[in-house]
């Protein structure tokens, strides 16, 4: 019987009767691994290797050379081959976080960085901010112009106050502030200065106050593309990587405007947009709010609770960027005539294109960073530790769902400890395989299967040896890890056929991407890893590269040491556990069993339709479900089935006969 926790809920017992004597739920793959770019220890969906770079990216240069991460040469062959959904965890070494900028409204100038005596060449620090139309200067001491000395404060009289062409109104003192009353309000830029005599003093560095404030979804200095700009409106430090905004069709009498997300690379006269928002204002109340449309919510790893902690109310629309914060909201932008209110009208942001700033964490720069047939227990600039925190959180099988797994870089002789984790996980999920790497390139068949023989479980199948392929971002050839070419033998196997078919041979074992694997496998090398259950990956005369085995790592002999048999209970199990669900808390009656027992019995007839099975039967009415057992709240189901075994050993005789012989019937 099964062992139930004290809240209520659905357990699923396997029982495995084939030792030897002597409609499921559409989850696709997930990777765990580092990216160029993207949301940092945030398990993110993407549909398309289109999607996966937009969001992650693909190249990036290290030591003065073009790298790309196994995770993207997985991603690609996932998706290559017909995958429709990959989960991917980024990992990185160090503290990673976005950029932001700061986008600006129609409200004066609220900094005014330094005053400049052209006569005497000092300077001195000076704040500043808004108060109505006035532009207040102040500072604990300031610099005496007529001495320069920095005693108490000495105040010119009648001086002439400028911003850039527009001749201010008046200017008033109060010791220590200076206050200036503009005639109009203060724009972007503006350089405040008066004259004296021969003495002249700028107060420059001057910014309008900020509207709101974008941050970046993805993490790390990539990010950064603040920088000047050429003469083509390009910001040097923008690339396809990172993004800038722009702000157009600001409109003060309709309180709305225009977000565009721009490529960081584009120029102005050949702009990429990558989004458009448009018509937002800054009303809280209104549907075309700011973060409402745009979205703000920032998901961030709890280490300490093994959770993400949302933050926000608006979930995010953009792909690159989300409202980190809204300085001056609008409520109810019009008064009751229809008319914006004043006191708003320069809360809206004025046009203009801007770049983002302010993210950490980066790539080392180091050509000692071990990338393809290099890695090690260094691996592409991370270790073993860096992975800790996303095997912990895929452990949750209620927050994340997939069928199979993948940590290209990360091999059992170098990681054995996340490599333990993640069969434990996997083991305690029940709903995925594992595919791991045993070992690093230039291994022997002697180590794989010393490797090998220290695991046992059928939630984890592994294969050797490493393949050379073109890196697809960087046209090189590179030697790589199995798991990063077996992602597209999973997709293109279940695209084809189905899970509870062999994910092997020349039909759907094909590495048409792989040019060559490190060995050219004898039959007796193939035998002996076969034997420990790894599975081969051989070269075969006119039909190349092929994945010639499919076993998971379990030692004993049951049909559960097969991928296919392994794969069709997950998805059994995933599918029954989702009919289940909708029974907990039902009435336990026959009407209740009835019904469950209508759901399930057609999807397994499908599968035996489509070769998943031999036979089946469920079992749940009064035989397993007697008083004792309905008076312990419980209902119990029992589903038997006969998994579909694989040929992989085929016996042909070839029986020569003298004329006249009468062959068999």
């Amino acid at each position: 019987m099964a062992n139930f926790t004290t809240s209520p809920g659905v357990a699923i017992s396997e029982i495995d009767n084939t030792f030897l004597t002597g409609q499921p739920v559409q989850a696709g793959a997930a990777i765990i691994g580092p990216t160029v770019k993207g949301p940092y220890e945030t398990p993110t969906l993407v549909t398309s290797y289109s999607d996966f770079t937009t969001m992650f990216g693909d190249t990036f240069i290290s030591g003065g050379n073009s790298f790309s991460y196994l995770t993207s040469i997985a991603a690609f062959n996932y998706f290559n081959y017909g995958g429709t959904s990959l989960l991917v965890a980024r990992v990185a070494s160090g503290s990673y976080s976005e950029a932001s900028s700061s986008i600006t409204s129609g409200i004066g100038l609220t900094a005014a960085n330094t005053i400049l005596n052209l006569t005497n060449a000092s300077i001195i620090a000076f704040t500043a901010s808004f108060n109505g139309v006035d532009v207040i200067l102040s500072g604990s001491s300031v610099l005496d112009v007529f001495n320069n000395a920095t005693s108490s404060v000495v105040i010119p009289t009648n001086p002439n106050f400028y911003t850039n062409t527009t001749i201010n109104s008046s200017a008033s003192f109060s010791t220590p502030n200076m206050i200036i009353s503009s005639s109009i309000l203060g724009i972007t830029g503006n350089s405040y200065y008066y004259t004296s005599g021969s003495n002249t003093i700028f107060y420059t560095g001057g910014t309008n106050a900020v509207s709101f404030t974008l941050g970046t979804i993805s993490e790390g200095i990539i990010m950064n593309s603040s920088s000047s700009l050429d003469t083509s409106g390009a910001l040097t430090s923008g690339s396809s990587d990172n993004v800038r905004f722009e702000i157009t069709n600001s409109n003060t009498g309709s309180g709305t405007f225009n977000v565009l997300i721009r490529r960081g690379n584009d120029i102005t006269n050949s702009k990429i947009i990558l989004e458009a928002f448009n018509n937002v204002t800054l009303d809280p109340n209104s549907n075309r709010y700011i973060a409402n449309v745009i979205g703000d919510q920032v998901l961030n790893y709890d280490s300490i609770n093994n959770q993400m902690q949302l933050s926000g109310s608006f979930p995010n629309k953009s792909r690159y960027v989300y409202v980190k914060a809204v300085n001056y909201n609008t409520p109810n932008y019009f008064n009751a005539n229809g008319v914006a209110i004043n006191a708003y009208t320069s809360s809206i942001p004025i046009n203009g294109s801007g770049s983002f700033s302010g993210a950490v964490g980066t790539v080392l720069s180091s050509s000692a960073i071990n990338f393809y047939n290099n890695i090690s227990v260094q691996t592409q600039g991370l270790v073993g530790n860096d992975y800790n925190n996303m095997i912990a959180l895929l452990g949750n099988r209620e927050a994340y769902q997939f069928n199979v797994l993948f940590t290209p870089g990360l091999t059992n002789d170098n990681h054995t400890s996340q490599i333990t984790n993640i069969i434990s996980n996997t083991i305690s999920r029940g709903d995925n395989l594992f595919v791991p790497d045993l070992v690093d390139y230039n291994s022997t068949v002697g180590d794989v299967v010393g490797m090998a023989q220290s695991r046992n479980t059928s939630y984890a199948a592994s294969y050797w040896p490493w393949v050379r392929i073109i890196d697809p971002s960087t046209g090189k050839q590179v030697w790589v890890p199995a798991s990063t070419v077996i992602p597209g033998v999973y997709a293109f196997n279940d695209k084809v056929s189905a899970p509870w078919f062999a994910p092997a041979g020349i039909n759907r074992g094909g590495l048409s991407t792989v040019l060559q694997a490190q060995y050219k496998l004898t039959q007796g090398q193939r035998d002996t890893l076969y034997a420990n259950n790894v599975n081969p990956i051989a070269t075969l005369p006119r039909q190349g590269v092929v994945v010639f085995g499919q076993k998971t790592l379990q030692k004993e002999q049951s049909a559960l040491d097969r991928v296919n048999v392994r794969r069709l209970m997950i998805e059994l199990k995933n599918y029954v556990r989702q009919i289940a669900d909708t029974v907990v808390f039902e009435q336990n009656t026959l009407a209740t069993r009835a019904s469950f027992v209508s759901r399930v019995n057609p999807y397994l007839e499908g599968i035996q339709q489509k070769q998943g099975l031999y036979a089946y039967k469920v079992v749940m009415d009064d035989t397993n479900n007697g008083p004792a057992v309905i008076d312990q709240n419980q209902l119990v189901g029992q589903i038997y089935i006969q998994p579909t075994r694989t040929a992989e050993f085929i016996s042909l005789d070839f029986i020569l006969t003298p004329t006249g012989t009468e062959f068999p019937s």
